[in-house]
């Protein structure tokens, strides 16, 4: 897929390199892949919006807010990202300060 100059300098910048695969193989990014179907067919695709910015705006809230707090995901076993992070999160031990 077609990826911005800008994009690549920002990359190189920071000593990185972009994740690509083959052309028009889903596969490489599935869990990408998967959301960006998700974000489709739960949002974009049900809504006509009056300007970019509009559309913007709703994608933003619809990750934020639903997608990463309230959404239940199949993968985390049908539990919300913030549930399962705040169970990871307090399931971790503290290390003790070097005396």
């Amino acid at each position: 897929q077609y990826t911005s100059d800008a994009y690549h300098r920002t990359l190189s910048k920071h000593g990185a390199r972009p994740s690509v695969g083959a052309t028009g193989v889903c596969w490489d990014n599935a869990a990408a892949e998967s959301f960006f179907g998700t974000l489709k067919n739960e949002l974009v695709y049900r809504e006509i919006y009056p300007t970019r910015r509009a559309a913007r705006s709703a994608i933003a809230e619809y990750i934020e807010v639903f997608y990463n707090r309230q959404r239940l995901h199949s993968t985390l076993g049908y539990h919300t990202p913030e549930h399962v992070e705040h169970l990871y999160l307090t399931s971790q031990t503290s290390i003790p300060e070097a005396a």
